[in-house]
């Protein structure tokens, strides 16, 4: 049976859905965590064979609230070092959004009303696509958008597709 960390509903410092107060909060709290999984996966790249990122059901007096999750195969865990580097980078997840090139998904006023910034994952990771993306002489404004920016490429071709178009509309 795979062992799993969890790794919360959102990075550690930023605001999100709180259970039995925000308003559409299952929607709400599964963006949040479906872009805290690609938060990550920017962040960390794919994790490797023996590891997966995970929603974990969390219950509780007011219902049920999910965060992500890494399992890590048993097994490999302690026998395959790329599993085990993995997994210790990400164990401690992230503080906040822009570790990974992200806008929040969900904007808070004072008084915890959300504001949805984009409906959808795929339009969320083409946001972060677009703003970790190389100049016009490929070179990344910030040394650290090239990794983030070729994780999610990979990991999102769809997203990293429409990204593509919206920048060919906008040279047209």
């Amino acid at each position: 049976m795979p062992d799993a960390i969890d790794l919360g509903g959102a990075p550690a410092d930023e605001d999100c859905a709180q259970l039995g107060q925000t308003e559409d909060f299952a929607r709400l709290n599964r963006l949040e965590v479906a872009t805290y999984r690609a938060a990550m996966i920017a962040r960390f790249g794919q994790p490797p064979e023996g590891c997966a990122f995970v929603t974990l059901a969390n219950r509780h007096d007011f219902g049920i609230y999910r965060t992500l999750g890494l399992t890590i195969d048993a097994g490999s865990a302690h026998s395959d070092a790329a599993v085990l580097a993995y997994s210790q980078a990400a164990q401690d997840g992230l503080s906040s959004w822009v570790e990974a090139g992200f806008a929040p998904p969900v904007r808070y006023d004072d008084d915890g009303v959300p504001t949805l910034e984009r409906e959808s994952i795929a339009d969320i990771v083409m946001g972060a696509i677009l703003a970790t993306r190389p100049d016009a002489t490929g070179r990344y404004p910030v040394p650290d958008f090239e990794r983030l920016h070729q994780n999610l490429v990979a990991a999102y071709p769809g997203s990293a597709e429409a990204a593509n178009a919206i920048l060919q509309e906008i040279s047209a």
